[in-house]
């Protein structure tokens, strides 16, 4: 807590029009007295501060510099998460606060195990990384008053393995990452805790596959929904760069030049592109992105696979397969997408490339 009294003496005499002598005059002490309050050398007397107060027309709180915090619980965990995000170390006492006024709030005990696990984790303080444990495990016995879908059991789980992994507990952190591994979302924590920690390489490889697809297909989605945004906004150059980052992203991605589901996506994000290059009036920029998607439509459709075969990285890709919501075809995909985007220019472009291929 912040105090700003010796600032405030000083500031309330000068006012006053006094001198360090006239004010400790009407206190009854020495000028020397004043002078060390004004430079923080030592503080008066609670008397002394009641008088002050009264002299300066103020009240003791103003006098001191005081202000009565927000205590609300909403506000506690803003506070909270404002200062563990800064790296403000009075994060901790204001957690021990929190969790004594509010000991059964799912939200108050989770925020304040987050806290510790932050600094706990960055600083390599077990202490710490034991706190934040008895935290998450209280908090799972709090969760029926959880409102976050964010939040889950598993997720909460999930904190607890990574916890116990930065304690050195690998073992035993990953257990509880495996256990409660659902819909593969902890298959990269447990992937790199088995190569890096455990040096059990192969162990890991089928985990960091599996996290590998799930991040692919996810950043198809990503990729689409940050076109679409920019559409709306009329933002161009952006949509231009996240279409561009995309291709080449899955580009580099592709082990064989043979036809594979990548051929599907690289058709989506060409007519992407294509929907710029008509925004941007880029006419023959935008044919040649839907002469592309054409070539991709093609190679797909003629040889229909979902598999992951041709895929760096992967692992057993023969039993992993990838799909969408667009459409069975390459072609029924990127209609989806021309409708999608509500883009006359382009709907008719992509009816000329067809006959011309014709």
């Amino acid at each position: 807590m912040e105090l700003l009294l010796a600032e405030n003496i000083r500031t309330f005499r000068k006012k006053r029009k006094l001198t360090q002598e006239q004010l400790a005059e009407v206190l009854g002490v020495t000028s020397g007295a004043v002078y060390k309050w004004e430079s923080g050398m030592s503080v008066p007397e609670l008397q002394l501060i009641v008088e002050m107060a009264d002299f300066f027309d103020t009240s003791v709180d103003v006098l001191l510099g005081y202000q009565m915090k927000d205590n609300r619980l909403d506000t506690i965990i803003q506070r909270l998460k404002e200062y563990f995000r800064t790296g403000n170390l009075e994060a901790i006492s204001e957690a021990e606060k929190a969790l004594k006024k509010y000991p059964n709030s799912f939200e108050i005990v989770h925020t304040c195990a987050a806290v510790y696990q932050v600094f706990g984790t960055e600083r390599r303080d077990k202490e710490k990384l034991r706190r934040a444990l008895e935290l998450l495990e209280q908090s799972l016995l709090l969760i029926s008053q959880n409102t976050n879908p964010e939040i889950s059991e598993d997720f909460i789980y999930g904190e607890i393995g990574s916890t116990w992994i930065s304690l050195g507990e690998s073992e035993k952190g990953l257990e509880i990452l495996k256990k409660h591994n659902t819909g593969a979302s902890f298959s990269d924590a447990i992937g790199v805790t088995l190569a890096a920690f455990l040096h059990r390489a192969e162990e890991a490889e089928p985990f960091l596959s599996e996290a590998f697809v799930l991040s692919a297909a996810q950043m198809v989605n990503i990729i689409a929904g940050y076109t679409f945004l920019y559409d709306a906004r009329g933002d161009y150059e952006m949509e231009r760069e996240i279409v561009l980052w995309g291709q080449m992203f899955f580009s580099s991605l592709k082990a064989a030049d043979a036809p594979s589901f990548l051929d599907k996506t690289q058709a989506v994000l060409s007519t992407l592109s294509a929907n710029v290059g008509i925004r941007t009036e880029e006419t023959d920029a935008a044919r040649t992105s839907l002469q592309q998607a054409l070539t991709h439509v093609r190679r797909f459709d003629t040889a229909p696979d979902y598999s992951l075969a041709t895929l760096r990285f992967i692992s057993s890709p023969e039993s992993t397969l990838m799909h969408d919501s667009l459409g069975t075809t390459a072609k029924e995909s990127v209609e989806s997408v021309i409708q999608l985007l509500g883009n006359p220019a382009l709907e008719c472009l992509w009816k000329e490339v067809l006959k011309d291929a014709e």
